[in-house]
Order: C-alpha cells, then structure tokens, then sequence
C-alpha cells in the first residue's frame, strides 16, 4: 500500500475520570452526571468510527485505558503529548505522517451530531482539497483534515475559542491551499447544547 491510499481516522478523547471531563456542563449538573454524558458520547462516537473502512486510533490525553470501549482489536491506543491542545494536535498529525499515512482526519468525541457518512465525506473531500474542516456552533470544529501534515494550521490559534475556525480558514487562504467545509454541528459542551441533542444519557 502506497502513502497515498494509507489513511488514518483518529479520536482525540479525555480519560474519563469525574471531575476532569466536561467541566463547564458539571458546573451545571454535577461531576456525576457530566461523567455519564461523556462516556454515552465516547460510546457514540466509537460507533460512528468503528464503521469507517480506514486505520484508527484512539489518543488518550493523560494514559491508555483497556478493557473500554476501543477495542485495542480495531483501534491502535496512543497518549497525546504537547502543552496545548494544538500542540497536541499537531504531534498527532506529524507523527502519523512520518509513519507513511497521506489523509489524515481528526475528531473528537464531544459530538451527537457526527455520523459516519460525516467523516466518510471528510476523505473523499480530501481527494480534490488540501484541508477539510467541519465547524462547530462555538466557533470550532469538530473535525479537521488534511493530505499532508501542515504545521501552520496550529501556530498561534485561539485554541478553545469562538475565533478558532474562523482563525483557521484565514490561515488557510494565506497559504493559498484549498479547503473543502463540511455542514455546521454543535458540540455538548454546555447544558443547552445538552438540552438540545438527541443524546440519551439518563
């Protein structure tokens, strides 16, 4: 298999520990709760990627877990490393080039919205355009991809802001490359992203 047909699916998600996963909707609902409403989200979102016909990962942010949902049969288990989100992000991309593989894509694992043909979109976008990004609600995205790893996507972002995509396309048009854009999602991020998913978490 030549670098141009490997590609790569990856998960960045938090180990799922109370009190250190959705924050800012535990403020509302409590640490319990919150834990419950990210592990049915990481349930979700395994079973829209475990559909995908491509290698995935799944990158823990603090140590790999066994036993969860990711079987280590389907899915290759890596830890995050960088200082920052994008730093983290852009270690993932880098190391995934110099293993060989050409399409990238990254989600994450706050989105009810997602499905499979989402992402199955997102590759075959990428076989016209250079970048393929899908735009959160908050001013993010929920997904990124590119053909080759491009460092400048994560030089000086507002990481965890409502200027990030927009900040990103910019940057994007001031390398003159050519992006494709998938439909806006909304993360759960808050109670009333909650409120408003379909996410059966009760």
């Amino acid at each position: 298999m030549d670098k141009a047909e490997k590609s790569v699916l990856f998960v960045f998600v938090k180990n799922p520990e109370q009190g250190n996963v959705k924050t800012r909707l535990a403020a509302d609902i409590g640490d319990v709760a919150a834990l419950k409403v990210y592990n049915r989200l990481i349930e979700y979102t395994e079973s829209i990627v475990s559909k995908v016909d491509v290698h995935k990962q799944v990158w823990y942010s603090d140590k790999t877990e066994e036993g969860d949902v990711w079987k280590e049969s389907v899915y290759e288990k890596r830890v995050q490393s960088g200082k920052n989100l994008g730093e983290r992000i852009a270690g993932a991309f880098s190391e995934n080039e110099k293993s060989g593989y050409g399409k990238q894509i990254i989600i994450g694992s706050d989105c009810s919205e997602l499905t499979t043909d989402h992402i199955e979109k997102a590759f075959e976008e990428l076989d016209e355009h250079d970048v393929v990004l899908g735009p959160s609600e908050d001013g993010g995205y929920y997904l990124l991809g590119m053909r080759r790893f491009i460092p400048e996507l994560f030089e000086g972002m507002s990481w965890s802001t409502e200027n990030l995509y927009h900040e990103t396309l910019a940057k994007i048009t001031a390398l003159e490359l050519c992006v494709a854009e998938l439909e806006m999602l909304n993360d759960i991020d808050t109670l009333d992203d909650l409120n408003k998913s379909s996410l059966k978490w009760k």
